[in-house]
């Protein structure tokens, strides 16, 4: 199985910027977003998300 999917909207990490369908592999990548403008966001998606998964831990850890 490749490791490059051909559709979908990415983040590439190793060069900072939006790829649309084949790029680099998927493991330097974040996606794939339905759109350009949410695969832009990835970053601060990413962040967002481990923010909350960073507060959940934190509330069963209390209980």
């Amino acid at each position: 199985m490749s490791d490059v999917q051909d559709d979908g909207w990415w983040y590439c990490l190793r060069h900072n910027r939006v790829e649309h369908g084949a790029g680099c592999p998927n493991s330097q990548r974040l996606g794939p977003y339905e759109d350009e403008a949410t695969a832009a966001r990835a970053l601060s998606i990413a962040a967002e998300r481990n923010e909350a998964w960073e507060e959940q831990e934190e509330d069963e850890g209390k209980g």
